[in-house]
């Protein structure tokens, strides 16, 4: 199994623990390292029926000995992005300033502290 492909099985489980029901699979470049990764984690239903509207876009990159992370909802510009280091913030996903959580965001906000407590 090479590198990419445990990171990305890993990312599958913790979004599929934090974001139930929904089951998941990640898409990334086969060079896509822990220190530089952009991926797309895709969302689907118990069923297997794709639900793109709920599919991610995750970024992981270091600055310093710092992990950090952003995700965003996939093709949605409109939504806020969360971008979390040692703490979270949302961002305004078009303006890029700093605004509350969405709604519908602490599953996001659990899966980027578990990942980011698996990998550092």
């Amino acid at each position: 199994m090479s590198a990419c492909s445990e990171l990305e099985t890993l990312i599958a489980s913790a979004a599929d623990l934090c974001c139930k029901p929904y089951l998941h699979a990640v898409l990334s470049a086969d060079d896509a390292t822990l220190d530089d990764y952009c991926g797309r984690v895709e969302c689907r239903g118990g069923d297997g029926q794709r639900l793109e509207e709920f599919d991610l876009e995750l970024e992981l990159y270091r600055s310093g000995t710092d992990l950090n992370l952003t995700l965003a909802w996939a093709d949605q510009p409109h939504r806020p992005i969360l971008w979390h280091g040692q703490h979270p913030v949302w961002m305004d996903g078009e303006t890029g300033k700093r605004c509350s959580a969405p709604a519908d965001g602490a599953p996001l906000e659990a899966f980027a502290r578990r990942l980011r407590a698996l990998l550092v």
